[in-house]
């Protein structure tokens, strides 16, 4: 089957938080959304179809996980190039609880959790709402976007106390896939400082060649007791309404816990849609996923070759991983404020500014490409004019 992504679907007044959140994010909702990280491409006819064979038996009462479910999870990730024991999946009902979760299990009031940044800014809300110290290694930008880790700076960091590292993998919002060798280097620093990883996988699917995605836990036995993963599909099918995630790790320590607590909070069964769409997703998406990241990246090559040729004060790199792209404003000449107003109240454009995702990304701006190639023009065009007007 052919799938069609350039079809435009009307979400406004469906609840959607990106198309109907705009006003106390943005003070308006006429605006073009870029902002929230899921897609306007409708969810998958095989996922849809899943529900809806769900539905002809009319009673939604207690559920339990199949087996079929953690099947499912384990023949995705082997042919992505993870061998897992399905006996150490655990559940949570999306990724940014599970970081929470781990959070607390693992880590004590005022222990220092580290981070790299700029960095997706739930997790910098899990470590300060905990009550516990952020401490924060910058990722380096070559001046072209290119980021890498300050390993010299992360060490030092590592060996004054911290107990856990956060890891972004692919990296939001700065869209680095790391290499086998940058994630080994990585991981065993946190093996000789005694630091737990937490490794926030979610976006894994969304790799662009010639890149791929190396699970952190995959490279070796000693790293994998060592972490605590999370993957889902809600960012590769669109599924992030329906809050069904795994949390896996082979250390039985680390995987006990996790799964006790969440099952003594009685969250670990989940709902009956969130597991029928993840098992669906798993195991009928692969085609699906192929024919996005080709659109993806489709998008990204639009985006870029715009930029370059009408907009040059502002210029990107195109994503690794992930479908956000990371826009860097600087040459514009204006505060992270003057570059957010000029943005919405000119371009028409609702964008993440890059200010909360560290002081980092003080001049940068997040967008999300997972819009139908219509939608991107639009936004470009309205760029263009708000920039040159």
């Amino acid at each position: 089957m052919l799938y069609d992504f350039d079809e435009v679907i009307e979400r406004r007044n469906t609840n959607s938080e990106k198309w109907d959140n705009c006003v106390p994010r943005f003070g308006s909702n006429d605006l073009i959304p870029l902002w929230v990280a899921d897609m306007d491409f409708k969810t998958p006819d095989f996922i849809i179809d899943a529900i809806r064979k769900r539905l002809e038996h009319e009673i939604l009462g207690y559920s339990i996980r199949p087996q079929s479910f953690y099947n499912a999870v384990q023949n995705w990730l082997r042919d992505s190039g993870w061998e897992i024991d399905p006996k150490k999946i655990s559940f949570s009902p999306g990724i940014v609880p599970a970081i929470n979760f781990a959070v607390n299990i693992f880590t004590s009031p005022q222990d220092k959790i580290l981070i790299n940044t700029p960095i997706y800014h739930p997790f910098m809300y899990a470590i300060n709402n905990a009550g516990r110290t952020m401490v924060k290694s910058s990722l380096v930008n070559d001046g072209n976007g290119y980021y890498t880790v300050d390993y010299d700076d992360m060490e030092r960091k590592l060996a004054d106390g911290i107990k856990m590292f956060m890891l972004c993998s692919p990296h939001n919002p700065v869209a680095r896939v790391w290499t086998a060798d940058e994630l080994t280097r990585m991981a065993e620093l946190c093996i000789k400082y005694n630091v737990l990883i937490v490794s926030d996988e979610i976006h894994s699917d969304l790799v662009f060649k010639p890149h791929k995605h190396v699970y952190l836990a995959s490279i070796s036995d000693k790293i994998a007791q060592q972490t605590l993963t999370f993957v889902a599909p809600s960012k590769t099918f669109n599924l992030a309404g329906l809050y069904s995630s795994v949390v896996y790790s082979d250390n039985p320590e680390l995987f006990g816990k996790f799964d006790k607590y969440v099952n003594n909070m009685s969250i670990g069964c989940g709902t009956i849609f969130g597991d029928v769409a993840l098992e669906a997703a798993y195991t009928h998406g692969r085609n699906w996923l192929n024919q996005l990241l080709v659109y993806l990246d489709g998008n990204f090559n639009y985006v870029c070759s715009y930029l370059k040729n009408n907009i040059p004060e502002i210029s990107t790199r195109k994503p690794e991983g992930t479908y956000l792209m990371w826009l860097d404003c600087s040459r514009l000449n204006m505060t992270s404020q003057e570059i957010h107003n000029l943005m919405v109240a000119k371009a028409g454009l609702a964008m993440n500014p890059g200010k909360i995702f560290g002081n980092e990304g003080e001049l940068f701006l997040r967008l999300n490409a997972a819009t139908p190639r219509s939608i991107l023009e639009k936004a470009m065009a309205n760029m263009h004019k708000a920039v040159k007007g």
